[in-house]
């Protein structure tokens, strides 16, 4: 994931065609720094209701991330200082967690997916998920409920190395118990822009 997944650069909001932030009368302020909380597990702040509009731009900047600052406001009928100002609460208060590009993992070489179910020792969910994060073509982990108690999402050039993943670095990992395989045969993105 963190391969696919942009940091968001605090001084430039995506898709700010202006450059600068806006103050409270609407100028830019040169290299302000806008910055979402880091380290801050998404449970240790309390959410916040969000309204029409906020869902709004969600929605817009789920399906086009790189949208200007001026564009989101034509869309959804407020100021441009206004999205301005619901985009950054949006990021501060940990609703958006930054801005990614969707990937054709085949058409980027990676011509096998897979997500795995992993069982593992209990309690040992921090130091698992540590691990996970550092494995190659890894897009997603979940701690889940039922049957199995990690969610794993992989993306591999090919299905020889999905198995040197699972059987090799996987299976090494000692609070993993167990594994279960399953390939992906035919993905579908559901943020995708209907007119793109």
């Amino acid at each position: 994931m963190a391969d696919e997944q942009m940091a968001v650069d605090r001084n430039e909001v995506p898709g700010d065609d202006t450059g600068g932030a806006p103050d409270k009368a609407g100028s830019e302020l040169p290299g302000e720094v806008l910055s979402a909380p880091v380290g801050v597990p998404t449970g240790a702040l309390p959410a916040r209701p969000l309204d029409a509009i906020d869902r709004d731009i969600l929605r817009l900047l789920q399906t086009d991330g790189r949208a200007s600052v001026r564009s989101v406001a034509e869309r959804v009928h407020v100021s441009r200082a206004n999205a301005y100002a619901r985009i950054n609460r949006l990021i501060d208060d940990g609703v958006i967690r930054g801005f990614s590009a969707r990937v054709n993992h085949e058409r980027a070489g990676h011509g096998a997916s897979a997500y795995i179910t992993l069982k593992i020792v209990q309690n040992s969910w921090r130091t698992v998920r540590e691990q996970l994060k550092t494995l190659p073509g890894a897009t997603h982990i979940a701690l889940v409920s039922g049957d199995f108690d990690v969610l794993l999402l992989v993306h591999t050039p090919d299905n020889r190395t999905l198995r040197e993943l699972v059987l090799t670095r996987l299976q090494s990992i000692p609070e993993v118990l167990s594994t279960r395989t399953l390939l992906v045969f035919e993905e579908t993105d559901l943020n995708t822009d209907p007119h793109a």
